[in-house]
């Protein structure tokens, strides 16, 4: 007989992150073909710091539980689920719902963790991971000698994303604040400050005379042009998000339609260059299958980037779920390098 509870951060709707309530209930139980985690690690990402605002452009209405991504032992299997995955980790993109102690899933959206590689740690690699390693293979498809610009490269996505070109034999110009610029350098990292008015032309000038092979922006707004403008022939820009937007009022969907907007009359032009946006969740829903398979494999290569030293798992801060609201404020600080993590 199972007498552990359920804990869970609930957004009741828009607030600040002392606004966030913990809720107790039932463990949910496994149905047909699913699972249930017993969650070791969870994480704050910029998503959820969008949705507290209201601002990520297909959250579900409030009250909801966020929590983008977790790491954790599979305690319960339902029917038709292979019985010998309990008391296996595991880690799973969610979307919502992984602040919680138990968590249920789709059996076939698990990914197994190997052995040795820690619940934080690999938490820091989930959302975070996958993202940078289709955007990097599958997207822009960085070759050894490319130059790629990566912006934010000391931010969860873009700290794997620096580590996973380097390993893959690229020159990589990080943007960040110059505290961040050391740590940059010891990964081989050129670092440029991103507050510098003249951003654009200081990266022009460490870039290759014909242009980057790729740039990698989470940032969004205006600045997205200059990204563009960065691009060689045959270059890709990697648009992943609107930053710069996070803060704004009105309609959550415009930044990211005007950014597709764009992206849609860029690639109409007959430059040699490409721009996509890219979605994690990008053809979950036409092709399910191959939407898993493609993102098992892939998580799967981060991982095993982890083991061989490529990418090093950054750990910002561990807290306890029931103290999510200092997690969320330490995440939106702008103080920390790496994953804000929670435990149960």
């Amino acid at each position: 007989m199972n007498t552990e509870g359920l804990v869970e951060v609930v957004l009741p709707g828009k607030v600040e992150p002392e606004g966030l309530e913990i809720r107790h209930g039932a463990v949910p139980a496994a149905g047909v073909g699913q699972v249930v985690i017993r969650m070791e690690a969870t994480g704050v990402s910029f998503a959820e710091q969008q949705m507290r605002r209201g601002r990520y452009y297909d959250q579900p209405p409030f009250p909801f539980v966020p929590g983008y991504d977790l790491v954790g032992t599979v305690q319960a299997t339902g029917q038709g689920v292979d019985p010998h995955l309990a008391g296996t980790r595991v880690a799973a993109l969610v979307k919502v719902g992984g602040w919680a102690s138990h968590v249920r899933v789709d059996a076939a959206d698990v990914v197994p963790v190997p052995d040795g590689i820690g619940a934080a740690e690999a938490e820091t690699l989930v959302v975070n991971g996958i993202t940078a390693w289709q955007m990097l293979h599958r997207k822009a498809r960085v070759r050894a000698g490319q130059t790629v610009v990566v912006h934010g490269a000391n931010g969860g996505v873009g700290s794997v994303l620096v580590q996973l070109a380097r390993a893959a034999g690229a020159q990589v110009i990080g943007t960040a604040s110059p505290r961040h610029h050391d740590a940059l350098r010891e990964r081989g990292v050129v670092p440029v400050d991103y507050r510098a008015d003249d951003l654009a032309a200081r990266v022009r000038a460490l870039a290759p005379r014909e242009g980057v092979h790729a740039v990698f922006d989470h940032v969004g707004g205006s600045g997205i042009v200059d990204s563009w403008r960065l691009l060689a022939p045959g270059g890709t820009l990697v648009s992943y998000g609107s930053a710069a937007t996070r803060d704004a009022e009105g309609s959550k969907q415009w930044p990211v339609l005007k950014l597709l907007g764009r992206v849609w009359l860029w690639n109409a032009l007959p430059n040699r260059r490409r721009a996509c946006f890219f979605n994690v969740w990008a053809g979950r829903a036409l092709a399910r299958n191959r939407f898993r398979s493609r993102l098992r494999a892939d998580l799967t290569q981060v991982f095993a980037a982890l083991q061989r030293g490529e990418v090093t798992a950054q750990i910002a801060a561990q807290l306890p779920l029931a103290r999510a609201a200092e997690a969320l404020r330490l995440a939106e600080s702008g103080t920390v390098a790496g994953k804000v993590v929670l435990n149960p």
